[in-house]
């Protein structure tokens, strides 16, 4: 897929083949063109340079340069890459030239698009270079070749998307390219010996970004083979059922493989009867869905099961693009938390060697996207209510049920942190403010359960247990008011503790029964990662798909999709036409 040499070739073939007089004139109207440039003196001869050399030279001197419409981005490094190579082509083999197109081209397969690299256009140059291999020619084709290279290498160390556009609370590291590393870049691609091999050296990819690349692929392949057939509306099938519509259900779940066997047809004549393996099959399905495992094919089944395969592919191509963003942060030991996914992973060696679901915030106070370092542990806490939920929570709850207090184990101080009896408290006098702090003590009902894990955030979001246990076996788990709640967090508390020196597994039971609070810090901190992927792996490596809880994935793959706007991650580029090359053959 999207790797063929074989059609780069053709598809050269296939320009030639528009006829080599209307090539050449293509070529003098391109030479004629890319030094048309108000303002811009034409090269002066150089006895020491050739004419190809004092054009490279010549364009790198254009501000803000565009070949036929598509910009140079990353014109600083191309001009000290070139300058330390006296601005002499660095693509001189055909062999070289075609293993970058075959590299841009398989751009497609990490879910970002060829045409950002100007693979159309160096394409169109291709033809044009073999009818008439004008200098000029020459020299925007080099140009383009090292632009879109560098670019490619940035989108994948990077991504193509700017996350701090898009997400106002996102910290993760961003350590880009400067002219002098893309030169360097660009000087070790005209020596090594494999282009692909310096791309996997700058941008060192984690298995898992691979096993989710390896999804991608599948259901772009299940996309360009028609995807799957839909499941007719109805009432809820169940096992036992015999239904016409149960056909279609098997045919979905075949493509996709949680039922094996044949299609339906001679070969299974009762392909309309729901029986035991398709129940099974149904119920495999829901899981890799975010959806109630019920084994019933109901509305949200059938919904689940109608999403077409292309709407997959592009929930792969936006966590693949999520991943890239914080692929500098994720270190060998990490923390990751898929806000979509409802689940937590403990990263060892940057391998997931554990997983627990989790609750996060809801539509309307939704937990953040950054990323911190777990300082320390505290057992057995006291809960601070935080003012929101003081003012939006607790104090309408208080001016109902003056019992409200005792039966939530809270105490109430002053500002001075004085206690205060909360039967002189006129509650029904407050509205927007509330002069004291509540905290919930110790105990069986304390919102923060047995332990809470603190990492440093504006956001005032941490994880910690719960004593609401139940609601983990809900799909959809949109319950709290932005922080993290851990099913196994006592599990987790004891992963994390996992060789810090004076603390054992028994000392953490025995601190924990004795309901005392205790605050414990970490002698090397942890990394956490607050993500948000609508596509992720299951612990086989299958993918599973999410719903897209608040309405993030649209934005991001208009951006993915439109033009190339985002460098540095700074501000969008003032690319402003200087050279009109005229039109380019189709």
């Amino acid at each position: 897929m999207y790797s063929s040499g074989r059609r780069i070739k053709a598809n050269r073939r296939a320009q030639t083949s528009h006829g080599v007089g209307l090539l050449a004139r293509f070529a003098t109207c391109l030479s004629l063109c890319l030094f048309a440039v108000p303002g811009l003196p034409a090269p002066e001869p150089d006895a020491g340079l050739s004419e190809v050399q004092l054009q490279i030279e010549h364009l790198l001197e254009t501000p803000q340069l565009e070949i036929s419409g598509d910009a140079i981005y990353l014109q600083d490094g191309l001009r000290e890459a070139y300058a330390a190579n006296a601005f002499a082509p660095l693509w001189s083999t055909e062999q070289k030239i075609t293993e970058l197109e075959t590299l841009l081209l398989d751009s497609a397969n990490h879910g970002l698009k060829p045409s950002d690299y100007h693979l159309q256009l160096i394409q169109s140059l291709d033809a044009t270079a073999a009818a008439s291999p004008s200098p000029a020619v020459i020299a925007a084709r080099d140009l383009l070749l090292s632009d879109g290279l560098l670019l490619y290498i940035q989108h994948r160390r990077y991504g193509k998307v700017s996350p701090a556009t898009r997400n106002a609370d996102f910290n993760f590291r961003r350590d880009v390219f400067d002219a002098a590393a893309q030169a360097g870049i660009i000087q070790r691609a005209k020596t090594i010996a494999s282009l692909s091999a310096l791309v996997e050296s700058v941008v060192p990819t984690a298995d898992y970004y691979e096993l989710l690349r390896v999804q991608l692929l599948r259901y772009m392949d299940l996309a360009a083979r028609g995807g799957w057939p839909d499941v007719l509306p109805g009432p809820t099938l169940r096992k036992g059922d015999r239904d016409p519509r149960v056909v279609y259900v098997r045919e979905r779940l075949l493509v996709t493989g949680e039922l094996a066997g044949e299609p339906t047809g001679p070969a299974n004549p009762d392909g309309d009867f729901f029986d035991d393996e398709l129940e099974s099959a149904v119920k495999a399905f829901q899981e890799l869905n975010g959806l109630d495992a019920d084994g019933l094919v109901g509305k949200h089944t059938a919904a689940a099961m109608n999403v077409p395969a292309s709407t997959r592919v592009n929930q792969l191509r936006l966590s693949l693009e999520r991943l890239r963003w914080v692929a500098q942060d994720a270190g060998e030991e990490f923390i990751a938390v898929n806000i979509a996914g409802f689940r937590l992973s403990f990263f060892r060696n940057r391998h997931s060697v554990w997983t627990t679901r989790v609750m996060v915030g809801t539509t309307y106070r939704q937990t953040p996207l950054f990323r911190s370092d777990i300082k320390y542990l505290e057992f057995n806490p006291t809960w601070t209510i935080p003012p929101t939920i003081l003012r939006e929570d607790t104090l309408p709850a208080l001016k109902k049920d003056p019992a409200y207090l005792a039966a939530k184990n809270l105490s109430v101080t002053d500002a001075a942190g004085r206690k205060v009896d909360p039967a002189g408290i006129d509650w029904t006098a407050y509205r927007k403010t509330v002069p004291f702090t509540l905290r919930q003590g110790p105990g069986p009902n304390n919102a923060l359960g047995k332990v809470k894990f603190i990492f440093p955030n504006p956001y005032f979001v941490f994880m910690h247990d719960t004593p609401h246990k139940d609601l983990f076996n809900r799909p959809e788990r949109t319950f709290s008011s932005g922080c993290i709640r851990v099913e196994n967090a006592l599990e987790l508390a004891e992963m994390v503790l996992q060789g810090q020196p004076g603390f054992s597994s028994k000392d953490m039971q025995e601190l924990v029964q004795s309901s005392k609070t205790r605050r414990v810090v970490l002698k090397k901190p942890l990394p956490v990662l607050i993500l948000y992927l609508t596509a992720a792996l299951d612990d086989s490596g299958k993918a599973r798909f999410y719903r897209d809880i608040y309405q993030r994935d649209a934005a991001v793959l208009q951006a993915l999709d439109g033009p190339v706007t985002d460098l540095n991650q700074g501000a969008a580029p003032n690319v402003t036409p200087s050279i009109d090359t005229g039109q380019l053959l189709h």
